[in-house]
């Protein structure tokens, strides 16, 4: 028994003086809407949050991050708002392509929990995670693209939900987003 404790901190110990952790803070619009048999139109929000990235070496690294999120859609006169608190986990694998320049590619798992929002129906308005309303958790797969200039980052970010939202229609988010960050 003591000596698998040892080693698992050995383990994490050695991991982590051999790794790189940075931390980062991001802010960006979105524009989301949803799959499904509903004829909506894209809705434009907003996209704030943090993370760290943990790089196993110069090339690879994970990027766990937690940000506050806006997606919806609109129909005619019904407009569907949600936040969401939303957890991406990235794998990325960062290439340099001049001094100070990197082009960062990743993918991975987002994991969102829905915490707020209205619906608007003409006049009438709602709570968007209300008993009649979306299902709060939402999961999916992730793709990003992004610019590092030093220790500023531009990025353009994907999102397909897996999971469905509501079951009429059996709609599931769809995201973009365009980040600017800074890298602590």
């Amino acid at each position: 028994m003591k000596k698998s404790i040892l080693f698992v901190l050995f383990t994490f110990l050695s991991v982590t003086v051999f790794s790189q952790v940075t931390w980062n803070a991001k802010a960006g619009m979105n524009l989301s809407n949803y799959t499904g048999d509903n004829d909506m139109n894209a809705k434009v929000g907003f996209k704030i949050g943090g993370g760290l990235e943990y790089g196993f070496t110069d090339l690879w690294s994970l990027q766990p991050s937690l940000f506050v999120s806006t997606k919806g859609a609109k129909y005619d006169d019904a407009t569907l708002n949600a936040v969401y608190l939303e957890l991406p986990v990235m794998a990325a694998a960062r290439i340099n392509v001049a001094d100070n320049t990197n082009i960062v590619i990743s993918a991975g798992p987002y994991f969102a929990y829905g915490i707020g929002g209205k619906t608007s129906i003409g006049d009438h308005s709602v709570d968007t995670f209300g008993d009649d309303g979306l299902n709060r958790f939402d999961a999916g797969l992730g793709l990003g693209v992004a610019a590092e200039f030093g220790k500023v980052v531009v990025g353009l970010d994907g999102q397909l939900g897996l999971a469905e939202v509501q079951k009429l229609g059996n709609p599931k988010n769809i995201n973009f987003s365009i980040t600017l960050g800074y890298k602590f």
